[in-house]
């Protein structure tokens, strides 16, 4: 019975991040700060012994800057990366760019909290949760599933609701459980699946 191993990591802190503005699908860098929590992240990753077979990440930089420097952390290099929209994070639509107080002085506190912490109502022009796993989970299903399955480990560098979108499916969590889930930049997820693609172990490290 072989297990697979799956790697879930955040990117780690970007320029955005920093200036407290909504993000989305726009390209920022990542911070000093951010460069140091994906070496951070790579070093635990060799220290634990893990070493991927795949390794997908998102289209937008913040993410694939992260997976390059968790790699070359861990002395990996030569390998293919799978970049795919579906890991993107979730768009904001008209939010983004916005700083957050900004946007709460705009629209008012309770609205831009519904957006930002309900499951299924999105931000002018942009995707809630329940849209951003309608992309996401898809492909993790199509995609990383059936290499887990068959005992292949898989390093996935996304993003806060890309990766919440997997988290709420692997772990069998409801919409209220996994938007009160933080998932913190450059904190790296292990998680060992079954050949059934059912979760048989969390580890964080």
């Amino acid at each position: 019975m072989m297990t697979g191993t799956l790697i879930l990591v955040r990117h780690g802190q970007s320029e955005w991040n920093l200036k407290n503005l909504f993000t989305g699908w726009r390209n920022p860098n990542l911070t000093d700060q951010g460069i140091e929590e994906a070496r951070a992240t790579g070093k635990a990753l060799k220290t634990a012994g893990i070493v991927p077979d795949l390794y997908y990440t998102s289209a937008l930089r913040r993410a694939q800057h992260t997976l390059d420097l968790m790699l070359e952390e861990m002395g990996i290099l030569n390998v293919t990366i799978t970049r795919n929209i579906a890991l993107n994070e979730r768009d904001y639509g008209d939010l983004s760019g916005l700083n957050k107080d900004d946007a709460r002085a705009k629209w008012g506190e309770e609205q831009v909290l519904i957006w930002r912490r309900s499951f299924d109502v999105p931000p002018p022009g942009g995707e809630s949760l329940k849209d951003t796993a309608a992309r996401t989970l898809p492909y993790y299903d199509a995609e990383i599933v059936p290499l887990l399955q068959a005992g292949k480990t898989v390093l996935v560098a996304a993003h806060g609701n890309s990766l919440r979108a997997m988290v709420m499916a692997i772990e069998g969590l409801t919409p209220d459980e996994i938007l009160k889930r933080e998932i913190g930049t450059g904190q790296p997820t292990v998680y060992r699946i079954g050949p059934d693609g059912k979760l048989v172990e969390r580890v964080e490290l």
